[in-house]
């Protein structure tokens, strides 16, 4: 991870926040061949006993289920919004050209659940993304018996979190303000980034 002190959050607390507004994350692992998997797949982040606890499912008999059957330890990465930064932006613009962006690292052992525990997840996705309650149970049993044979739930207490909010930090008053007009005239993702570099400066 690109890790310099400058892009780091003040208020490391909102990093389990973050995670849950970005929950589509990359799961990797590595088989026992040292090849690296990877999945995207939507995690939920729990607090148990202050301890962050992830969740989630995949499909049964992938590259990646086998992977984590021989070696469970995992990383899942959150990403947030990003965008180009161009140097000609700058008060001074003889300098290199960036990227601004935000990611949340997070390590664990993968572990397995039981069939009770996968059906709960497949519950739980389903409502919250649907955002309606006993949308789960709408889905024919049938589907839902045949769907569970092919995917396994699992959970990833986390063992490491680290963060890299790279918003413009080190740059002077002037050029930071001259990215903020430049991005807010921009796309949706550019305004975003300009909303989380002003709560960044604050």
């Amino acid at each position: 991870m690109y890790s310099l002190p400058h892009f780091k959050t003040h208020d490391p607390s909102r990093l389990p926040d973050f995670m849950r507004k970005n929950p589509f994350a990359m799961l990797i692992g590595t088989d026992k061949g040292s090849r690296a998997v990877a999945t995207q797949v939507p995690l939920f982040v729990d607090d148990r006993d202050g301890k962050l606890v992830l969740s989630g499912h995949i499909m049964r008999q992938t590259d990646h289920h086998r992977a984590f059957l021989e070696n469970p330890d995992a990383l899942a990465i959150f990403s947030g919004p990003h965008t180009y930064i161009s140097a000609s932006w700058y008060a001074d613009p003889h300098q290199a050209s960036t990227w601004n962006y935000m990611s949340v690292h997070a390590r664990g052992k993968l572990r397995f659940t039981d069939e009770q525990a996968l059906l709960q997840i497949l519950e739980r996705t389903t409502n919250h993304f649907e955002q309606r309650s006993h949308a789960f149970h709408d889905l024919p049993k049938d589907y839902v018996s045949r769907l569970s044979k092919a995917i396994v739930a699992f959970e990833i207490p986390v063992d490491s979190l680290e963060h890299v909010y790279k918003l413009s930090q080190n740059k002077d008053p002037k050029t930071f303000h001259m990215i903020l007009e430049k991005l807010d005239q921009g796309s949706a993702m550019d305004r975003m980034v300009a909303e989380e570099m002003r709560k960044e400066r604050s």
